[in-house]
């Protein structure tokens, strides 16, 4: 069987991997090597047969699970540097691979069943990756725990600047330009822009979170900065909210949506929104249309969650009646947020390790390799969606939202 296998993998990186240098160390101590030989390098030994089987016939859950178990091991390079040349090579010629094609199609027929987000599920799926220990993610996130893709307006900003940029531009597309403005935040978090939106522009918020590690630490945020008066901490799904607000803002938490539950959404949004009120939604998408969630990403990083299209988003919109007045696309800003938390979970990874093992260590760099590059080299981006009721609420130009961020960067430098 080690010859079966072995001949389908080889034809396999025979057609996919077209440049660069990609080695393979076989279970029976031989070697290949793939691409033109100029660019990227990478080196794997496969250690046994059934790893070989598993990625022969699942390449897209196997590999991981197979870095994972330590049944695939980078040679003389890193995990980044072997994703870094499969995914620039297989990207170009996914379809062009027959086992590669049918997989994907495999994976398209099964997506409408892994999506079926209802409150139950959506509550398990948060769950298996936010209620993970509180102490990891402050270990590689800036010091507001901001879990979402950064801002950097000029590309040379720390974390923690980029991540502040990214509070004011969102609260700049808000209009919060009056004091004590009821906003909801759906998928608030640990609470940092809850608590941004409360201390530096006077809002009052309401954040909802369907994670018992983030409502607590969010709570306890509060508490501390002595915002319990202005900033409330809720589990709750978002189905659930009945009250109005001013402002709406979601950041990071439409990728746990399900496209099914798009109309539900935007309606919940349209019915909590005021009559003169603006929401902003911030969310991973895909340039590239309908697609599907990286079946290895499914099951151990975010179950449940989806990458959309603009195009997909933008339909149930329209049938909600919002009115979508503004639409920016951050392309390589998740990329450079991923790769500050890849080096951030390297510096830190013996006391990860302490606080899980090693096995969790390979499987989180997987996941912020993977995700990194997925921004960098593939079709991820993120988008930015403002909307109202009213195609009047906002301004006519976006001059107000550089104005509103030039004040705010100006009262933090004179501070």
């Amino acid at each position: 069987m080690l010859w079966a296998y072995k001949n389908l993998l080889h034809r396999i990186l025979a057609g996919a991997v077209r440049s660069g240098t990609f080695t393979v160390i076989w279970p029976d101590g031989s070697a290949a090597s793939y691409g033109d030989g100029e660019g990227l390098a990478a080196t794997v030994e496969i250690r046994n047969v059934k790893t070989l089987r598993r990625v022969v016939m699942n390449p897209a859950l196997a590999v991981g699970e197979a870095y994972m178990d330590e049944g695939l091991v980078p040679l003389n390079c890193n995990i980044h540097d072997v994703l870094s040349l499969l995914i620039h090579n297989v990207g170009r010629c996914w379809n062009d691979v027959p086992v590669l094609r049918w997989n994907s199609l495999l994976q398209r027929l099964m997506q409408p069943f892994r999506y079926r987000n209802n409150a139950a599920r959506s509550r398990r799926n948060v769950a298996h990756h936010y209620d993970l220990n509180g102490r990891l993610y402050s270990l590689f996130l800036d010091r507001d725990r901001q879990y979402s893709c950064a801002y950097f307006p000029r590309g040379d900003e720390t974390l923690d600047e980029a991540q502040a940029a990214k509070k004011c531009h969102i609260a700049a597309k808000l209009l919060l330009d009056q004091p004590d403005l009821e906003v909801l935040d759906i998928g608030c978090g640990w609470g940092g822009m809850a608590l941004t939106l409360a201390r530096d522009y006077g809002a009052r918020v309401t954040g909802i979170t369907l994670s018992e590690e983030q409502l607590t630490e969010a709570r306890a945020r509060a508490a501390a900065e002595g915002l319990q008066d202005r900033v409330t901490f809720e589990m709750m799904d978002y189905r659930a909210m009945e009250k109005k607000f001013d402002r709406i803002v979601s950041v990071g938490m439409f990728e746990h949506v399900g496209t099914a539950n798009y109309p539900v959404f935007f309606e919940t949004v349209k019915n909590c929104l005021k009559p003169g009120g603006v929401a902003l939604l911030h969310s991973i998408g895909r340039f590239d249309g309908a697609s599907i969630t990286n079946p290895w990403i499914a099951k151990y990083i975010f179950p449940g969650g989806y990458s959309p299209a603009l195009s997909e988003v933008l339909r149930p919109v329209e049938k909600s009646g919002l009115v979508t007045t503004d639409i920016e696309i951050l392309r390589l800003h998740y990329a450079k947020t991923l790769a500050h938390w890849r080096r951030r979970f390297a510096a830190n990874r013996d006391a990860i390790a302490a606080l899980y093992d090693e096995r969790f260590c390979r499987m989180f760099e997987f996941y912020l390799s993977g995700s990194e590059l997925s921004f960098r080299m593939d079709d991820h981006m993120n988008f930015q969606i403002q909307l109202a009721r009213a195609n009047d609420t906002v301004p006519m130009a976006r001059d107000y939202m550089f104005e509103a961020e030039r004040r705010i960067a100006f009262a933090q430098a004179a501070d």
